[in-house]
């Protein structure tokens, strides 16, 4: 009877044991992890340059520039990478290991001493991530051009502007009466704004300001004047002022008022 009482109680240890230790493997156990979320990566068309500008504006042959942009990161992950400005193949500018965050991202290249020598410059960024470069969208086109001032980025880009014909409102003009300038002129460059003068050697005859100058050919008609003609001929030029810099229009042909009636028609031929 002891003997199998015994028996019982080490059984009953025995299993109690076993509960415990399973108990404890359950307690142990580690719960099961979360799918880890995906990369922080970006891809370049995810980025946009929306703003590109030029200090000092304008920059003067031998100064120092330093250029700011603002690259909008369109994704939801930050990234850091490596900055470079450029001109065709040449870079102008480099800025090494930026951190560029969601939203807006202003971006302060250093200052270089490039030597501007072309009429114009236009510029792009490329990236540097994981070590394949790649051109940034850029919002717009950037370019600096050549000015009477320097180079400058803010000016707009201006012609080739051409007069294709001018002529007089009414042709012939009677002496003392008024008469309106018509002028034909072809843009050949993007549109922009601008006052158009019509000037007989160094006086402004006629002008229109602040008037859209359209892609492609225009016809402009001017205010009434009663411009006196007194001597033998007057040969009369087209001018074009933007933003206070004044670019001369070519023309097709000379037009020159003869006093034979004050007239700018071309000669009849026989």
């Amino acid at each position: 009877m002891k003997s199998i009482l015994k028996m019982g109680i080490v059984l009953l240890v025995f299993f109690i044991l076993i509960f415990h230790g399973c108990v404890a493997d359950v307690q142990m156990a580690p719960p099961p992890r979360e799918p880890l979320p995906p990369p922080s990566t970006i891809r370049p068309q995810e980025l946009k340059v929306m703003e590109l500008i030029m200090s000092p504006d304008p920059v003067r042959e031998g100064q120092r520039v330093s250029f700011q942009a603002v690259v909008v990161n369109l994704s939801r992950y930050s990234v850091r990478a490596n900055l470079f400005l450029k001109d065709r193949d040449e870079v102008i500018t480099e800025l090494y290991d930026v951190l560029i965050r969601p939203g807006e991202n202003p971006i302060l290249f250093p200052k270089t001493p490039y030597r501007f020598t072309r009429d114009e410059y236009c510029f792009i960024i490329e990236i540097d991530m994981e070590r394949t470069r790649r051109a940034v969208d850029m919002a717009k086109e950037f370019c600096a051009r050549r000015t009477p001032h320097g180079w400058s980025m803010r000016f707009p880009r201006v012609g080739p502007l051409f007069i294709e014909d001018l002529d007089f409102l009414p042709d012939p003009v009677l002496p003392g009466r008024e008469f309106r300038f018509r002028a034909k002129l072809r843009n050949d460059g993007s549109p922009l704004r601008a006052n158009i003068r019509i000037v007989d050697r160094d006086q402004v005859v006629a002008q229109l300001n602040d008037v859209l100058l359209p892609h492609g050919i225009s016809n402009f008609v001017f205010p009434p004047i009663p411009y006196p003609f007194q001597r033998f001929d007057h040969c009369f030029t087209v001018s074009v002022d933007v933003e206070r810099t004044l670019y001369r229009v070519d023309a097709a042909r000379k037009f020159c008022a003869k006093p034979i009636g004050w007239t700018l028609k071309p000669p009849s031929r026989p």
